[in-house]
C-alpha cells in the first residue's frame, strides 16, 4: 500500500502524524507542499478524495485566510481551492492519503483509520 503525507514539518500535528505512521510500519511518501504546493487540479483531486466540509480544510487562524477575506464569506468549493493553492500554508494538515482514502491527522489518530 502506497501512503503519502502532505507534510510541513514545522507543524506538531504533522510532525506526530508522520511518526505514528512509522512506528506502525508504514514508510509514507513525504510531500512537503510548503515547497512544491499544490496545482488546483492536485487540490481538487485530494479534497475529492477527503471527506470533509470545504471549510474545515482550510486553518482560519492563518494571516493568508483572512487576507484572502474567506472569513468574511460563504466561500465557493472553487474559491477555496484557488485560495489554498496561492496560500498552501493555510491548508489543514497533515493529510494523509493511502489507496483512495485520505484523511486529516487532526488528532494524528484520524491517519490510522485508512490504512
Amino acid at each position: 500500500m502506497t501512503v503519502t503525507s502532505y507534510h510541513n514539518p514545522k507543524c506538531a500535528k504533522s510532525r506526530d502524524t508522520l511518526r505514528l505512521l512509522e512506528a506502525r510500519g508504514s514508510n509514507p511518501r513525504i510531500v512537503e507542499y510548503l515547497d512544491m504546493p499544490l496545482t488546483e487540479a492536485e487540490l481538487k483531486s485530494l479534497i475529492a478524495i477527503l471527506d470533509i466540509q470545504p471549510r474545515a480544510r482550510v486553518r482560519k487562524t492563518d494571516v493568508e485566510y483572512k487576507q484572502a477575506r474567506l472569513d468574511e464569506s460563504n466561500p465557493s468549493e472553487a474559491e477555496i481551492i484557488r485560495a489554498l493553492a496561492k496560500h498552501p500554508i493555510s491548508m489543514q494538515r497533515p493529510i494523509v492519503v493511502a489507496n483512495v482514502k485520505a484523511a486529516l491527522g487532526r488528532p494524528p489518530e484520524n491517519a490510522l483509520k485508512i490504512l
